[in-house]
C-alpha cells in the first residue's frame, strides 16, 4: 500500500527506471539501473514464444541498450525495463 497525493493504492508503487548497462552472462543479466541499482535478472523465467531465439547462446550474449531498455534481434525482441526491474535481484557483491 502506498499513498500519493492523499489517495491511497493497495497496489506497490511502481518503479520508473530505465537500464543504462547490461552484461550476459550464464542465462543471467547484470543490469545497471538508471537509479544506479545493480541488479541480476533470471533469463530462465522468459518462457514466451517470442523469446525462443534466446536460448541460443550467441543471440543471448548479442544484447544492446537501447531506448532505456535491453534489445535483440535488431530489435525484434525487447524487455520493459519496469519488467527486468521487478523480476531481478538486488546485486550486493564488489566488483
Amino acid at each position: 500500500m502506498y499513498i500519493i497525493n492523499g489517495i491511497v493504492y493497495a497496489d506497490s508503487e511502481a518503479v520508473c527506471v530505465t537500464v543504462k548497462d547490461a552484461k550476459a552472462l550464464d542465462g543471467m543479466i547484470m543490469i545497471t539501473f538508471s537509479n544506479r541499482e545493480k541488479r541480476l535478472f533470471d533469463a530462465t523465467v522468459l518462457k514466451e514464444e517470442v523469446f525462443e531465439p534466446l536460448k541460443n547462446n550467441d543471440i543471448f550474449k548479442d544484447l544492446k541498450v537501447e531506448f532505456g531498455t535491453i534489445t535483440r534481434e535488431d530489435k525484434e525482441i525487447d524487455i520493459a525495463p519496469e519488467y527486468l526491474y521487478k523480476n531481478s535481484y538486488q546485486y550486493n557483491y564488489p566488483e
